[in-house]
């Protein structure tokens, strides 16, 4: 009965250490600052569905309107109908608006300001799993995983937020992280804070315990 005892044990730690070998643990992501030293502008902003823009046409008060981008990305307006919106900055899409309108009117100038933000899907921030309240974050220049979380208000009892993943696609290719969220809201850990990056979707598990 010792010698099978044993060779149970011995099959179990080949097997055991096997599996770690073999298992796939997500990469890291170098820590982040709580606040950046430098906070310089991030990425042009992308208009997405649901933004509320506000369309000024200088010495043409009619034509300006304050208007929501369409679920399906366009927008209608004065002399304006089904104008493709969604991934474009608001210059760009003033640009366009001006086309549109210089067939009515000579040398339309066009101001386009965003009042409300969501951004395309794109550029989103996406929380789900054991959050709080999960949800899909505009994207804020120098954000962190701090930032996010508290946006989400923090996780649930059930949560295991040290074995969090954060999924980013780089290159057209899908990567995962792992990131320790239990250990930087509960412990303070500075090197568990990472940057956050448009359309960076945070999966936080449930705890097997």
């Amino acid at each position: 009965m010792k010698l099978w005892g044993r060779l149970f044990v011995l099959i179990a730690g080949a097997s055991l250490l096997s599996g770690c070998y073999f298992f796939n643990w997500p990469d890291r992501l170098p820590p982040a600052p709580f606040v950046p030293p430098n906070e310089g502008p991030g990425p042009n902003y992308l208009i997405g569905p649901g933004d509320g823009l506000s369309v000024h046409v200088w010495r043409s008060p009619e034509l300006s309107v304050i208007v929501t981008v369409r679920p399906d990305g366009r927008l209608t307006m004065p002399l304006v109908e089904d104008l493709p919106a969604t991934g474009k900055t608001p210059s760009q899409l003033a640009r366009d608006i001006e086309e549109q309108l210089g067939v009515y009117i000579t040398q339309p100038i066009v101001t386009v300001v965003v009042q409300n933000f969501f951004g395309p899907f794109s550029q989103q921030v996406r929380v789900v799993g054991e959050a709080a309240s999960p949800q899909a974050i505009p994207y804020r220049a120098n954000m962190t995983l701090l930032d996010v979380m508290i946006q989400v208000g923090g996780l649930t009892e059930f949560a295991a937020g040290d074995r969090a993943t954060l999924v980013r696609f780089e290159n057209g290719e899908q990567k995962e992280y792992g990131v320790k969220i239990e250990s930087l809201l509960k412990d303070g850990e500075i090197e568990a804070n990472v940057k956050i990056l448009p359309g960076d979707v945070l999966i936080i598990p449930e705890s097997i315990l």
